[in-house]
């Protein structure tokens, strides 16, 4: 599943978005198991379940399926045995990508995530090679034309938000993980609709991708880790402006 707010003309290219519709119960089911287990099943007393709890509920999962996934992460049900792994590379045009890896089969996802970067001009780097790139932070990302931005930025500057940057399309207010929950119960408060709402690795820096040469190559390698079953999650420090998007569509 593909990160925040950035990505979203991205997933919304022509024909990718079914395709990517029909990964999402099985990852967020993923996600749900593992944070039950790792911080129990009571989501008052686990902030990364509730989280998922909510993107579940957002994606229409049903109660019974959430319900199942978390317990098979407290073990009240039979379930996988389900292992976190990040992987760090580079892929065309310099660009760093960060790609968190949930699997019952290490050497299988080693494999098939190599394989990813190798055929689409990319390299796997060692741990620590582009993580130093990204920070962890709590993003909300709210719609241009459907808000009032003077009331978001004052609204979220007062939560205890650290930024309100503005996009093509959104804007996006950043938090410390820690205040995440506190600056989006305010925010909802406020009657601002959150189009968004999860805790990321956030690049601390963007590169511009300028021609479509690059941005095509960036976006196969992008696409083929989305289609690896054992990816769970892609951050990248790229950005690719609506223009160039819109000529490869």
């Amino acid at each position: 599943m593909a990160g925040h707010s950035k990505w979203a003309n991205i997933q919304h290219r022509k024909g990718r978005q079914d395709k990517i519709r029909g990964k999402i119960f099985t990852r967020l089911g993923k996600e749900l198991t593992i944070a039950a287990r790792i911080g129990g099943g009571n989501p008052d007393f686990n902030p990364r379940l509730r989280l998922a709890i909510d993107k579940a509920k957002v994606a229409n999962m049903s109660k019974d399926t959430i319900e199942r996934a978390i317990k098979k992460g407290t073990g009240e049900l039979e379930g996988v045995d389900y292992i976190e792994i990040r992987y760090e590379g580079y892929g065309p045009g310099g660009v760093a990508f960060l790609v968190d890896v949930v699997t019952d089969n290490k050497n299988r996802s080693a494999s098939t995530v190599r394989m990813n970067f190798s055929r689409n001009d990319g390299n796997l780097g060692e741990t620590g090679s582009v993580v130093f790139m990204f920070e962890r932070k709590g993003i909300l990302e709210f719609e241009k034309g459907k808000i009032d931005e003077e009331k978001l930025m004052e609204a979220a500057l007062e939560a205890g938000a650290e930024d309100v940057i503005e996009k093509e399309n959104s804007i996006i207010v950043v938090t410390d993980p820690n205040d995440f929950e506190k600056v989006k119960e305010e925010l909802e408060k406020s009657e601002l609709k959150i189009e968004e709402a999860e805790i990321t690795m956030y690049p601390q820096n963007e590169i511009e991708i300028t021609d479509k040469e690059t941005a095509v190559k960036i976006l196969k390698l992008y696409d083929d880790l989305e289609d690896n079953e054992d990816v769970q999650e892609i951050y990248s420090n790229f950005n690719i402006s609506d223009e160039i998007l819109s000529k490869m569509e």
